[in-house]
């Protein structure tokens, strides 16, 4: 899709915005919105951050009580989230209600038309510049002292209504694409582990004796298979420091649960500490070994991967995972992604707000364990298996970003004047491939009834 550019352009003064059309204006953002503060204790529509989808301004419905006074909007008013990590939070009130929490509630001026505004909030450049000038070591905040004084473009109405119409129906074409991959990623996750779960559960072979394994969310198992339990094929089973280590830029990593993934650790974005506090300050269950499994048991659960030797520590969200002679740690890890597995663990959690994998009880979990040489067996399978997935995923997640990407560009250069989209008219017709339809097919789900229930 190519657009004009504009016939006549002059600069801005503004090094972000570089040259825009000559008719347009050039004014700080104060000059043409009312910032609103006035509280109401009215609870008739509470907006918080978490309401807020990032980027996109999609409202989410949430099932959370907010305590305090908001401050009231109406319909055309802008909600803007002044956290930095919330700074992509653009709302356009569609009804009238109350924000709560950390916004600067905006309302434009009659020579500006809030669907405009909106998007030009959504700008990343202006977002970025925003975002350096918050302040706070907790929680940075953007004040309304240098947000108002920020650089804003303001074309003609008729200019505004066009550019706001063409974007917001190019927006949620994106959007429409980028809500079909990440459903096909969920899709192929949910194939990946069901391939997984019945290889760990069931075997290889079809035609095999089964028995009934006497526990009732496991089922039945190959009748050969040993009945144990976690705690009775580990060496080792543990968790890690619990006291406070410094901070260095390079050393031994600090692994949280926030660096576990599904079979991967994120070692490159992991803290790192000194070698000091790491051969003092920590005794050996907080240094795992090669092939030891780390195990995320506080807030999101269940995580499980090998440590692959770099020197790194653990803390207390996470637990370690020494296998015994019997059990292939490589296996072990495959078998606790199984669902069945999760969601026993999930289930044996303990915890109010913030749940937790007890080592006591997940050393009692029954596991269903094959013969060695079969492990290995079943091990090979799902990894190559697993590899078709993975490349899917990928390419879904690369395709997902890729349009994000193009929303971002549409959205800048439409709202500096960069491309001219006056006689832009939406393309009833247009149609976009079904990406989600065929990825399916590469992943085995076949066509018919199945697949197209899913769409």
């Amino acid at each position: 899709m190519s657009f004009p550019k504009y016939a006549e352009y002059k600069d801005s003064g503004v090094e972000w915005l570089g040259e825009v059309p000559a008719h347009w204006g050039v004014a700080a953002l104060k000059r043409s919105t009312r910032l609103l503060t006035e509280k109401t204790e009215a609870r008739t529509h509470p907006v918080a951050l978490e309401n807020i989808e990032s980027w996109s301004g999609r409202f989410i419905e949430t099932e959370s009580e907010f305590q305090g006074d908001g401050v009231g909007f109406v319909r055309g008013d802008i909600l803007f989230g002044k956290l930095r990590p919330y700074l992509a939070k653009v709302l356009l009130a569609k009804i009238d209600g109350e924000a709560v929490g950390d916004f600067h509630v905006i309302r434009p001026a009659s020579q500006v038309l809030p669907p405009y505004l909106a998007h030009y909030f959504r700008n990343r450049d202006f977002i970025s510049i925003v975002d350096g000038s918050t302040y706070g070591a907790k929680m940075p905040r953007a004040s309304w002292d240098f947000v108002g004084m920020m650089p804003t473009l303001t074309p003609p109405v008729p200019e505004q209504k066009a550019i706001a119409d063409f974007l917001d129906h190019e927006t949620a074409r994106i959007d429409a694409l980028v809500e079909k991959q990440q459903r096909l990623i969920e899709l192929l996750k949910e194939k990946r582990q069901a391939v997984i779960s019945h290889a760990v559960t069931k075997g290889l072979d079809p035609d095999v004796p089964m028995k009934d394994s006497g526990v009732e969310w496991l089922g039945e198992v190959p009748a050969h298979w040993e009945l144990t339990r976690i705690g009775w094929i580990t060496s080792e089973l543990t968790y890690g420091f619990t006291n406070p280590m410094p901070t260095e830029d390079d050393g031994p990593k600090m692994l949280t649960a926030n660096d576990i993934g599904w079979g991967e650790i994120f070692y490159d974005t992991a803290r790192s500490t000194s070698e000091f506090a790491f051969k003092k300050l920590l005794t050996d269950k907080s240094r795992p070994r090669r092939g030891d499994l780390l195990l995320t048991k506080d807030g999101t659960l269940g995580r499980v991967a090998v440590h692959n030797g770099r020197p790194a520590c653990i803390n207390q969200s996470v637990a370690l995972i020494r296998t015994a002679c019997v059990a292939d740690p490589d296996y072990l890890c495959a078998l606790l992604q199984a669902s069945c597995y999760q969601s026993q663990m999930i289930f044996e959690a303990g915890g109010t707000t913030i749940k937790h994998i007890y080592i006591t009880r997940f050393a009692k979990m029954p596991v269903a364990l094959p013969p060695l040489h079969e492990q290995r067996k079943i091990l090979k399978k799902i990894k190559d298996e697993d590899a078709v997935y993975l490349s899917l995923i990928a390419e879904a997640e690369k395709s997902a970003k890729l349009l994000g990407e193009r929303r971002s560009a549409l959205i800048s250069a439409a709202v500096t004047g960069k491309i001219d989209v006056r006689r832009w008219q939406a393309d009833q017709q247009s149609r976009q491939p079904d990406v989600l339809m065929a990825a399916k097919e590469r992943a085995g789900y076949g066509v018919g009834k199945e697949a197209g229930s899913e769409v």
